[in-house]
Order: structure tokens, then C-alpha cells, then sequence
């Protein structure tokens, strides 16, 4: 399969596409690091013990830790935002594009880490450290399973302001984030606006409308309706795979867009000489790709955490009103997830409450995930931005 194809679809779990394919001189190098609580009472009124993220970092903090900058990930993504993790690494974080050595988010110039949310999807993956339903509940030696407790994005930012607390950072210089990462900046101004100097919101507003909420349901549906979920208990059994890989193919189509599937793909068929017009089994090149992609991705994922994802996306409910630190907005016009008259409305409405807000367009064939494969586009505003 062509890597470039599987990059670009596989970019909402990993961004690959416009990564370099071997190690650079100026490479980052970054290491994982864990931040526990003991224990954790969610926003719904749950219990968590203890919660573990993972959590890392380049660039250096100033004395009065004032030049910390956090980024925030989006849906299926992990702290991985940047740099390598050994120079050997095939490919860089998913924002390497800007941020590093005298990038848009300069490392020479800030302090900046991501963490990994509670429920990450990637819960198989090696250098993933979260807490979520596939975790051991200490009470009774057994996964949580569907027991954990709901989760929001607001949960997910009370964990990374303990994270930024125990680094003794009072207030971080910005909070940066993409999709779901934008769910979480819109948060942070919101919750903590003394906490906060400014955010970057990328492909996002700060509430779930009631469109996404439904498309989210039908993302986790696949899910529910693989026997082999079995209402959450399969941690002991074969996992519900099926269901996993159908939802992720869901997610990698909205994320993109028609153009570029129409680009990437148009008709052709999977494998030449097998005409889809003449056998049902005969597939399109698209529905190829999207079936092999999700299947890389479901291997190194967990269906339970991927619903509560699901749910706390759907949980997201800022009032653009009480956002009260200056904000960059960038969005895609094409965009599938968070359509472009939701985000504009936003900007407006953050406006309207007397709070300083920029915004400009992220254009490309790939829709939501512009993000990711058109952010360098704007550089030059987020450096401007992130120095005022």
C-alpha cells in the first residue's frame, strides 16, 4: 500500500504525511515521562485511583516559569506532539512541522509539553501512559472495564492542570490544541483563565453540537453491535476487533474530505483485474485502504477507551461567551467535524463578549485534518500570536 496513502488516513491517530522519513540533525529527541494522582473525583462525582498520564517536554523553563506552553491532543492522538523519542524513530510527532528549534512554537524560546488524556485510545501502545477502563482497578485486581467512571474534557483538563501544578508553572504562556486538543484549549480558558495567557484552537469550537453528537454515537456504534464487546467485559477474551477497525474506518472518512478522496483515490478498484462492477467481494481502492489503516490502527487500541472518548467529546460544552483570554482560531472551510459556519460562529460570539480573537483558514483537499497537513500555513500567525 502506498505510505503516503496510509499517512494521510492514518493521521488522525498518527500525522504522518508530511513527516521526514529519517532522522534529521536537528531533531528533538523527547522523553516519556509519567505524572500519577493517588487518586482523582471526576466532574460527574467518580472515583479514579490512582490516575497515571503520560506526559513530555523540550525546551527549557524560564525562572519564573512563565514560557510554558501545553498542547493538547486531538481524538485519537497521544502526547507525541513533537520530536523523537530516539534519533532511529522513522517519524516525528504529529506537529513536528511547528514546533521545535525555531519553529512557529520555538523550543528555544518556550517550554512545551503534552500530555496523554485519561481513556487514550491508544492504550496498547508502548509509549502511552493513561488511565481508562483497560486499567487495573486496585479494589478489585481486574480491568474497570465499564465500571470506570464517565469522563469530560473537562476532566481530562483538571488532570493536566495537577501535571502543570506540580512543575510549579502559575500560568502557562498558551494552551495549543487541534480537534479534540481544541475542545481542551477552549477548556482551559474557561476553567482556569487565570492559568492561561492566550489559546490556539485549530479545527474546533468549544462545544459538542448536537450534529456531532450524533456522529459521534455512530463512530462508537460498530462497537456496541460486535458480539465479541460484550457490554465492555473482554479483557479476558478476544477483544471486539470488528466493531474497533469499522469505527476507525468512520473516523478516517469524516476526518478527511470529498476532494480528497476524489484526489487520492477516485474509483479505482483495490487490485487490478478485479472489477468491482463484477463481484461484490471486489473492492474500491478507498474502501481497501480505509479497511488495512484501521485494522494497523485498532492493534494498538482499546474499543472501551475508544467509547469513553466518544462520550467526553459529546460532554464538551463551553459557552464561547466565557472565554476570556485572547484566542487564535485556524479552520478548515472543508471541514467534516467541526463545520466552518459552527466556527465562525464561535469566533463571533467570542468577540461579542469583549475578548480579543484572531482567526484565518487552513485550506487543502484533507478537511479536518488541514490541522495536520496544512498547519505550516499558519506559521507565521501562531509565532506572531504566541509572542504578544
Amino acid at each position: 500500500m502506498n505510505r503516503h496513502i496510509v499517512a494521510v488516513l492514518a493521521s488522525l491517530c498518527f500525522i504522518l504525511a508530511s513527516a521526514p522519513s529519517h532522522a534529521q540533525s536537528g531533531d528533538v529527541i523527547v522523553e516519556k515521562k509519567t505524572f500519577e494522582l493517588p487518586t482523582y473525583t471526576t466532574v460527574a462525582g467518580g472515583t479514579i485511583k490512582p490516575v497515571k498520564i503520560g506526559w513530555e517536554a523540550a525546551g527549557t523553563l524560564n525562572a519564573d516559569k512563565s514560557n510554558a506552553i501545553l498542547v493538547t491532543h486531538y481524538f485519537s492522538g497521544t502526547s507525541h506532539a513533537f520530536g523523537k523519542y530516539t534519533p532511529a524513530d522513522p517519524v516525528a510527532g504529529y506537529w513536528d512541522a511547528i514546533i521545535g528549534p525555531g519553529k512557529a512554537i520555538d523550543t528555544n524560546k518556550y517550554y512545551v509539553l503534552s500530555s496523554d488524556t485519561l481513556v487514550n485510545l491508544n492504550a496498547k501502545m508502548a509509549n502511552v501512559v493513561t488511565t481508562g477502563p483497560a486499567s487495573i482497578n486496585p479494589d478489585t485486581g481486574k480491568p474497570y472495564g465499564m465500571s470506570f467512571p464517565v469522563v469530560s474534557i473537562e476532566d481530562f483538563v483538571r488532570v493536566q492542570k495537577a501535571l502543570v501544578d506540580s512543575l510549579g508553572i502559575k500560568k502557562l504562556k498558551a494552551v495549543v490544541g487541534a480537534s479534540m486538543g481544541g475542545l481542551q484549549a477552549y477548556q482551559w480558558a474557561a476553567t482556569y483563565p487565570d492559568s492561561v495567557d492566550r489559546i490556539v484552537a485549530v479545527v474546533a469550537s468549544p462545544s459538542a453540537e448536537p450534529f456531532l453528537i450524533g456522529w459521534l454515537d455512530l463512530w462508537a456504534q460498530p462497537i456496541r453491535l460486535d458480539p465479541k464487546w460484550n457490554n465492555g467485559d473482554y479483557y479476558d477474551k478476544e477483544p471486539p476487533l470488528d466493531g474497533l477497525k469499522a469505527a476507525l474506518e468512520l473516523v478516517s472518512l469524516q476526518a478527511n474530505s470529498w476532494e480528497w478522496a476524489r484526489k487520492t483515490f477516485g474509483t479505482a478498484p483495490a487490485e487490478a483485474g478485479k472489477d468491482p462492477a463484477k463481484a461484490l467481494a471486489n473492492k474500491f481502492k478507498i474502501e481497501a485502504v480505509l479497511e488495512q489503516t484501521a485494522a494497523a490502527r485498532a492493534a494498538v487500541a482499546d474499543a472501551n477507551h475508544f467509547l469513553y472518548l466518544c462520550r467526553a467529546n459529546q460532554l464538551a460544552a463551553v459557552d464561547p461567551a466565557n472565554i476570556k483570554v485572547p484566542a487564535l482560531v485556524l479552520y478548515a472551510p472543508n471541514d467534516l467535524v467541526f463545520q466552518e459556519p459552527v466556527v465562525q460562529e464561535t469566533i463571533q460570539r467570542i468577540a461579542a463578549a469583549g475578548t480579543s480573537v484572531e482567526s484565518a483558514t487552513l485550506v487543502g483537499p484533507n478537511g479536518h485534518i488541514n490541522a495536520f497537513t496544512q498547519i505550516t500555513q499558519r506559521a507565521g500567525q501562531i509565532t506572531a500570536f504566541l509572542a504578544k
